[in-house]
């Protein structure tokens, strides 16, 4: 699902754009955004745990990448941000071409703290709301983890809501496989995301 998540985005980013992970885990999708935008463009990644946090850092750099932590955001490179994705809207101020976020708990890491659906979905509404016209979201959702199926209900049912006048939603999941990861996009065509 991470691979087509990034086939998802990869058509709307491009050098100098913007770009966010709400979910920076082990580092993978903010390294593929940021070799999106290239060294020009702008990457924020957020996570709760510094322990993320650091794997990404290490995996920027091994790719030879421009990794600053916050605060402050200069005209290019990649952000780590140490807070929850719910407060995406206190850093972003532009609109980005591309968000993703990729549910569940750190890979490797303390399988007790995971994605939340009270505060993931306040940030995939904040995300959608800030979303540049013609930018993508894609969240993957793991439905096995404790909470994983609650959250990816309520974020169904926000990707379901959307105006199709404004947006493009679709749904892409495994069928043959018992409690398989799955995909939520949307593409903004214009405007809220609010039905109106």
């Amino acid at each position: 699902m991470t691979a087509l998540a990034h086939r998802e985005l990869a058509p709307v980013l491009g050098p100098g754009c913007l770009a966010v992970d709400l979910t920076a885990g082990n580092g993978i999708d903010t390294l593929f955004l940021h070799r999106c935008v290239g060294p020009t463009g702008r990457v924020l990644s957020f996570d709760i745990q510094k322990e993320a946090l650091t794997a990404t850092a290490e995996r920027l750099r091994d790719a030879g990448a421009s990794v600053m932590e916050w605060p402050g955001m200069a005209s290019q490179g990649v952000f780590l941000i140490h807070d929850s994705h719910c407060r995406i809207s206190e850093y972003l101020k532009e609109a980005p071409k591309a968000v993703i976020a990729n549910l569940g708990y750190l890979p490797g890491g303390d399988r007790a703290v995971t994605t939340r659906s009270s505060s993931t979905l306040g940030a995939v509404e904040e995300a959608l709301e800030l979303l540049a016209p013609g930018g993508r979201l894609a969240v993957i959702v793991y439905p096995g983890h404790p909470g994983g199926r609650e959250e990816g209900e309520m974020l169904e049912a926000l990707f379901a809501a959307l105006s199709s006048r404004q947006w493009i939603a679709v749904h892409r999941q495994v069928l043959n496989r018992r409690e398989a990861p799955y995909m939520l996009a949307a593409e903004k065509t214009k405007g809220s995301h609010k039905n109106r």
